[in-house]
């Protein structure tokens, strides 16, 4: 894909606030969890966004984002129904213009986007392996070595409408990864799939990052699943509300004034031993972003 116009500039990270070694015991039990500060996220930035904005219909659905990915990185854009994320994903892969703000890409990046799902005709015969051809036809052996990496070896010859919705989504990241994409953006990924086969798609996804370095920029509704996954978490509802690592989102007032203390149902025990980062998080307004209504469909 060829690089837009323009360059764009990284939010700058907040400083949480720290007890002193000379506190009372009582006031440091007392204290809130604040995240320790987070390490620089140095990898070479593929895409960024500098206060890009989007309004359709007459209704802002995106104001003031700033948002920049970088290489070999797992970053989620998490946000409820109708917070922008679909518009957003739009915005970075080219299909929509934004109507402010600017938006930059790697001269020469190689995007693939991931559907969250594959509508099948099950009158369609056509197979995991022909559809690996599509729309040009690749070496057999080169569609083999897919299907083995996706976990799918043995059925290439298997009709699309016989697989499992796990087994499609990996052939659908098969395919994806068939053009060696610098990043992938995946759509909710996850969703319809039960709980083992939501904790074997993001350790495919893991799996993916580190055997081809490739940026993995994903879509949810629901930290719980994506937080072990996850590098770097943006917390979306409009506008930026906040961003960092799973943990600091998870304790940041504007995540739980969206999803409530526990993010979608999870006690906190429960949710903190899934963590895998420590790191702060940039708060971009310093208040709750709960109650806004932006005018998009459900995304």
């Amino acid at each position: 894909m060829s690089p837009a116009d323009g360059t764009g500039a990284a939010a700058t990270p907040g400083t949480p606030t720290r007890a002193t070694a000379a506190a009372p015991a009582a006031l440091l039990a007392a204290a809130p969890r604040v995240a320790p500060p987070a390490p620089a996220r140095d990898g070479a930035p593929l895409v960024r966004l500098a206060d890009v904005g989007v309004t359709l219909g007459g209704h802002a659905v995106l104001r003031d984002i700033d948002l920049t990915v970088r290489r070999g990185e797992i970053v989620t854009v998490l946000g409820p129904n109708g917070s922008g994320k679909t518009t957003l994903m739009r915005v970075i892969i080219g299909a929509l213009a934004p109507s402010e703000g600017q938006v930059w890409r790697a001269p020469g990046l190689r995007l693939a986007y991931v559907p969250q799902r594959l509508a099948v005709d099950p009158t369609l015969p056509i197979s995991a392996a022909r559809f690996l051809n599509l729309p040009h036809r690749r070496p057999a052996a080169a569609v083999e070595a897919a299907l083995d990496r996706a976990g799918l070896a043995g059925l290439g010859r298997r009709p699309l409408a016989a697989l499992s919705g796990g087994q499609l989504q990996r052939l659908l990241l098969a395919r994806a990864l068939m053009g060696a994409p610098d990043l992938m953006i995946l759509d909710e990924g996850a969703a319809g799939l039960d709980q083992p086969g939501v904790s074997a798609y993001y350790a495919h996804i893991e799996a993916v990052r580190a055997e081809t370095g490739c940026a993995v920029l994903m879509v949810s509704h629901d930290l719980q699943i994506v937080m072990r996954a996850s590098d770097h978490v943006i917390c979306l509802n409009g506008h930026v509300c906040c961003e960092g690592t799973p943990e600091s989102v998870s304790l940041s007032p504007a995540y739980r004034g969206l999803f409530g203390a526990f993010g979608g149902g999870m006690p906190e025990g429960g949710a903190l031993a899934l963590y895998r980062h420590h790191h702060d998080h940039t708060h971009a307004d310093g208040t709750p972003c709960a109650g806004h209504d932006h005018g998009e469909d459900a995304a």
